[in-house]
């Protein structure tokens, strides 16, 4: 520990924010980081728990709280606090594959299980962490390893993004062959086309991909697997196939009017707009936001994300719809610490919303009712109507029931669903003859990561349904591992 006294020294200082007037004219990221000396001065603030729970990823009141990866967060912190920087970036190496991902695009669920939020602010991990991973790239310290010696055995990795990503750099560590196919123009997966540009810019990703190729990692683009490249061939090629799909199937609104133009689901909006970023036209010329009325339904993180690049295209307005009621600004006594803390978010799409159209733009206990169109079959206006939760008393699950006489009518011509997943997209597990789970996620064990399939195994979202990309880092991992046991007859990852 290198400050004894840090967290009572030092305040909690995140990096500075681009001001929302200027952040919202473009797609760049707009978080400018402290200078070093102020980030050591972060890195005092942590109190080397003897218990550390923000690396425990312990599950308490059905969620979990701290990292996923179990990164050795007060380690790293403490050689930030004595200019060890290349220390730093070797302890959380070790951990974690990309923390340049991680970084931009976790809720931090180590900070909500730091010891000094129990009374004041956390430490700011996921910057300290943003901050040695960036400084390892500034000062040459990550430089692409190839393994010195290779095996015979050939992985195929099905679906790039963190999952895939991770089970791929795992295992070409270990000497095998790797190559990952993605169906998508672009390796990434959900960190590519689900993420806008601003939360995790793209070059980002095409600097770690360059890194991976360079150690050997092959990647096949345009290949839909199921579809372009038969199963059976991957299977026979092979030694062992990494299902990393993900669960793309995104639930929709059973509604009158849901066959209206002008719906889209949210990973088809972010992808149409990231794609426009990246062939450097104007967001927008796919779908556009700008002048219109926008409904968006659904909070967390992607809503969120919707929110943000719909105020940057232009929108008229954004009307963001949530069924459950709001969250309490600060922990309720049901919910100590370490749990989870289950509190209003008020993310930087929603801030950069509320100040530009100066009111809060979510409703609560609300759900769209009926989509209303035009002759021309265009979306106008949707008919919302509030909602009364109560609670099964066998089940525990929510009820939901209508509130009498509480409909309203809102202006929309462009309604984006954020609702959530339903699973995987059949076509792998029909095409692989996988088991599927009774969420429709396909059933491996979460040990082995094996399916019912001989040399089949699956990891990250396709298996644990729609998560988070710390996860799906996690899951990539430990799927590598028994992947590696399984072809060579043991590990040493």
């Amino acid at each position: 520990m290198g400050k004894p006294t840090g967290f009572i020294d030092y305040k909690r200082k995140n990096n500075n924010a681009v001001p929302v007037s200027e952040r919202i004219k473009n797609f760049k990221e707009f978080h400018p980081p402290l200078v070093k000396e102020e980030r050591e001065i972060q890195g005092a603030r942590c109190m080397n728990c003897g218990v550390p729970f923000c690396q425990t990823a312990m599950k308490l009141g059905g969620m979990v709280t701290g990292c996923p990866l179990h990164n050795l967060i007060p380690e790293f912190n403490d050689e930030i606090f004595n200019d060890n920087w290349h220390q730093a970036l070797a302890r959380l190496k070790k951990t974690n594959n990309f923390p340049e991902f991680t970084g931009r695009g976790c809720p931090a669920l180590c900070e909500t299980a730091c010891t000094c939020s129990l009374y004041g602010d956390a430490v700011t991990v996921k910057e300290n962490e943003l901050a040695i991973i960036e400084n390892g790239y500034a000062e040459g310290f990550i430089k692409p390893q190839p393994p010195e010696i290779r095996t015979d055995k050939k992985i195929a990795v099905i679906g790039s993004g963190p999952s895939g990503l991770a089970c791929a750099d795992e295992l070409n560590k270990r000497g095998h062959n790797v190559t990952v196919f993605e169906r998508e123009d672009r390796i990434g997966g959900l960190l590519m086309y689900g993420i806008p540009n601003m939360k995790l810019d793209k070059s980002v990703i095409e600097r770690r991909i360059k890194i991976m190729e360079d150690e050997g990692v092959i990647f096949k683009i345009g290949c839909n697997i199921g579809k372009d490249l038969s199963s059976e061939q991957i299977i026979n090629d092979f030694d062992a196939v990494a299902l990393c799909c993900g669960a793309k199937q995104p639930r929709g609104l059973n509604v009158p009017g849901n066959d209206a133009e002008g719906i889209y689901y949210a990973v088809d909006f972010l992808t149409d707009t990231t794609k426009d970023v990246l062939e450097g036209k104007s967001a927008g010329s796919r779908v556009s936001a700008k002048n219109k009325n926008v409904v968006i339904v659904g909070g967390g993180d992607t809503g969120n994300d919707c929110v943000g690049t719909c105020v940057r295209e232009g929108a008229k307005n954004i009307t963001q719809i949530e069924m459950m009621p709001k969250a309490p600004e600060k922990r309720a006594a049901d919910n100590p610490w370490p749990e989870w803390a289950k509190i209003c978010k008020t993310d930087y799409g929603v801030e950069e919303a509320n100040e530009v159209f100066k009111k809060d733009i979510r409703v609560y206990e609300t759900t769209v009712k009926e989509i209303v169109k035009n002759t021309e079959n265009k979306i106008t206006a949707v008919k919302t109507v509030k909602l009364s939760r109560t609670t099964d008393e066998k089940t525990g699950r929510p009820i939901f029931e209508e509130v009498k006489g509480s409909e309203k009518e809102l202006p929309c011509e462009l309604l984006i669903i954020c609702a959530g997943f339903t699973g995987a997209e059949k076509y792998v597990s029909e095409a692989f003859k996988t088991e599927l789970s009774e969420r429709n996620t396909v059933k491996a064990d979460e040990i082995s990561f094996k399916t019912n399939v001989s040399k089949v195994f699956a990891a990250g979202d396709i298996r644990r349904g729609q998560s988070l990309v710390v996860w799906a880092i996690a899951e990539g991992r430990a799927c590598a591992k028994e992947i590696d046991k399984f072809v060579m007859g043991y590990t040493n990852l």
